[in-house]
């Protein structure tokens, strides 16, 4: 999990080349060209957290309405919705589950343009696609997904930003500021500080993660990883939610990771802070945020699109370290494949 950790500054720097950005950019152009009206993704795990970024991206991005589809709707209960003027993303880094698949031949058959974002461009997925995109990760050696994950954000970022441009070609703008990431990446990797909070976490109950926007993928996926890798219950709220009932349940002993970035979402959160302040939340803020707290994972400060890429790293590194402390094996956790097959 270490090494799969590591490289992914190597892993932005290779996606952001010629060689893969401009087959992303090509077909960031034809479904430009298809013009479709809404997006529907589907994932599972991990990779529904790259999808629901992929909304938030679709929805603020192009302007166009997009959600997370329900794969049992088709696969258990037999639904066929109407897929027409639709594009259907895939996410996953195998390609393997076949209900992902057999969303993908449903949605086709139903007039929709299908895409498959996968790190397995010889999958099933990616052959019932009419379009595919390669997030060329490599071999991920561990279980739990790490340089996958922020591969497929990248992935998803340069997507919709060529459709959003049109013809897929990104504005020298954004390419500069695009090739900044694998430095800020070694440097937020390189911070010892999850490491260092790793033990205050080793007899943790259970453990909330909340942000809101762009940051909201990143708290669901973190406690993702500390569940997978440690066992720990951690539950993810976004921050609006959390000031809707769960808020009750925050206290002394219970671990709060706060994501807050710049922009919109991240200045929401400072409404929520406060709230927890009150319930004397023990709490982590991670970003770049300039806010008030005791504990922080800082992160250099990014465009709010692009803060993803960067947020989740000081928590892989938490979940990592905690996993060890905590006498587990992240590599392996009990009971997990790497391949996981749902109909």
């Amino acid at each position: 999990m270490a090494a799969d950790i590591d490289e992914q500054p190597a892993g932005y720097e290779r996606l952001l080349s010629t060689d893969h950005a401009a087959p992303i950019a090509r077909v960031a152009a034809a479904v430009a060209e298809r013009r479709p009206r809404h997006v529907v993704f589907t994932a599972r795990g991990t990779s529904d957290h790259a999808a629901l970024y992929g909304t938030y991206l679709t929805e603020i991005r192009l302007g166009l309405p997009a959600g997370l589809a329900s794969p049992s709707a088709i696969t258990l209960f037999g639904a066929r919705p109407d897929f027409s003027d639709a594009l259907v993303v895939a996410v996953s880094q195998s390609g393997g589950s076949p209900d992902l698949t057999e969303v993908l031949r449903v949605a086709r058959d139903a007039g929709a343009l299908t895409l498959a974002v996968t790190n397995a461009p010889d999958s099933p997925l990616t052959q019932a696609a009419e379009l595919s995109v390669d997030i060329a990760a490599g071999h991920e050696r561990a279980v739990a997904a790490t340089k996958t994950y922020t591969a497929e954000l990248l992935a998803l970022l340069l997507l919709v930003e060529g459709i959003r441009a049109g013809d897929g070609a990104l504005p020298a703008e954004e390419r500069h500021a695009l090739a900044a990431l694998p430095e800020l990446a070694a440097r937020t990797l390189a911070d010892p500080t999850p490491a260092q909070l790793a033990p205050r976490y080793r007899f943790a109950a259970h453990l909330v993660t909340t942000g809101r926007g762009y940051a909201y993928p990143t708290a669901r996926e973190a406690a993702l990883k500390l569940m997978e890798t440690s066992y720990l219950p951690a539950l993810a709220f976004s921050g609006a939610d959390l000031l809707h009932g769960p808020l009750a349940m925050t206290a002394p002993d219970v671990p709060v990771l706060a994501v807050v970035g710049g922009g919109p979402g991240g200045r929401s959160m400072v409404d929520v802070l406060p709230r927890l302040g009150e319930r004397r939340a023990d709490v982590v803020v991670i970003g770049s945020a300039e806010v008030e707290a005791a504990t922080r994972l800082a992160v250099p400060a990014v465009d709010e699109r692009y803060a993803p890429l960067l947020d989740i790293l000081p928590l892989q590194r938490l979940a990592l370290a905690l996993a060890l402390a905590r006498g587990e094996d992240p590599d392996a956790p009990r009971g997990l494949k790497k391949v996981t097959a749902t109909m």
